[in-house]
């Protein structure tokens, strides 16, 4: 990411730096007619600098030492020098006032500041019906979120909707550490081709170890080798989808209730996991008396899932207790096993 230094410098440039553009040429043209003159007029440094000032500047005053021809060419030279600096410094006010371009320029920079000062976000990779539905999801639940998109059509869809939006191509580095990825809790890759999520993982594993990462598939034979690459979780929105739909017709309630569940996240209502570091007894810990919470389950040291333990199972130390409940209740739970 840009330092502060670099970010002061950058805004400097886009700011001001068009707008210097015409003053340093204009210094620079004096300079040369005033130079131009000593020589060819054989004129002292002031009366070089005040006739070129005149001429440049088309005052009208007399000439201060009669010129010869080359005098004469010479400042011809200047007048139309001058005067089509003054044109381009039109088109320039013209192309920034009128075409926006000052205000491009200083949104790009408020960009780069957000980006800057972001932590503890979601990268997500693709603003296609996957990157929309969870941008959505996290728009709700309040979660800071960043975009990576470079297909125009998706571009124009979400500048009306994203905060914070990159355009350019999420496999490769710069982009992403221009998004934060250092800094960033989670990346979700929902780019249409398989190859590109597959790259995006492998990049973004790389830049950061300890990131968590969800990847879309396509093909079944592309999980493996995204789990592989690095993701630690791989959907495929198909198959959800069509169970989803099948769901709904056996038990269409219990489907839209846990759909809720899985898509709310706030103050009063979370489901989380909390790692237990030690040894404890569910029973003995009690935690829907002493907590408010409801455990659901546990994702044992082993990678498998045991749903609904009885009060006599022992949570193992680094095993994830997965609980419902507030943020405040979820807190309790851990600091009784975190």
């Amino acid at each position: 990411m840009l330092s502060a230094t670099q970010l002061r410098r950058r805004s400097r440039w886009m700011l001001y730096g068009s707008l210097l553009k015409p003053i340093m040429l204009l210094t620079g043209l004096t300079l040369v007619g005033t130079v131009g003159y000593i020589i060819i007029g054989d004129y002292s440094l002031l009366d070089a600098l005040y006739m070129t000032v005149i001429t440049v500047g088309t005052v009208g005053f007399g000439e201060v030492v009669p010129l010869d021809a080359a005098g004469k060419l010479f400042t011809i030279f200047l007048i139309i020098s001058s005067l089509g600096l003054v044109a381009y410094y039109i088109s320039l006010l013209t192309h920034i006032i009128i075409d926006g371009e000052w205000r491009r320029q200083y949104q790009q920079f408020q960009l780069i500041l957000k980006l800057n000062r972001m932590e503890d976000h979601v990268i997500v990779c693709g603003y296609g019906r996957n990157g929309r539905q969870a941008c959505e999801v996290l728009r709700q639940n309040h979660i800071p979120y960043v975009v990576i998109e470079q297909r125009e059509s998706n571009l124009e869809d979400a500048g009306g909707e994203v905060d914070l939006l990159l355009s350019g191509d999420a496999t490769k580095d710069e982009i992403l550490i221009e998004a934060g990825i250092k800094k960033a809790k989670a990346l979700i890759s929902a780019l249409p081709n398989d190859a590109d999520n597959l790259f995006v993982v492998l990049t973004a594993r790389q830049l950061n170890p300890g990131l968590t990462i969800i990847s879309r598939a396509s093909d079944d034979h592309s999980i493996k080798k995204l789990k592989i690459a690095g993701a630690n979780n791989v959907i495929m929105p198909d198959k959800l989808g069509g169970g989803h739909m099948a769901t709904l017709v056996l038990i269409p309630d219990v489907q839209e209730f846990i759909s809720m569940l899985s898509t709310q996240h706030n103050e009063r209502f979370q489901i989380t996991e909390v790692e237990a570091t030690d040894n404890f007894n569910l029973g003995e810990l009690n935690l829907w008396h002493t907590t408010g919470c409801t455990v659901l389950g546990i994702k044992q040291n082993d990678g498998k899932y045991r749903r609904n333990p009885q009060p006599d199972y022992i949570l193992l130390n680094g095993e994830r207790l997965i609980v419902m409940g507030s943020k405040e209740q979820i807190e309790v739970v851990r600091k009784v096993i975190g």
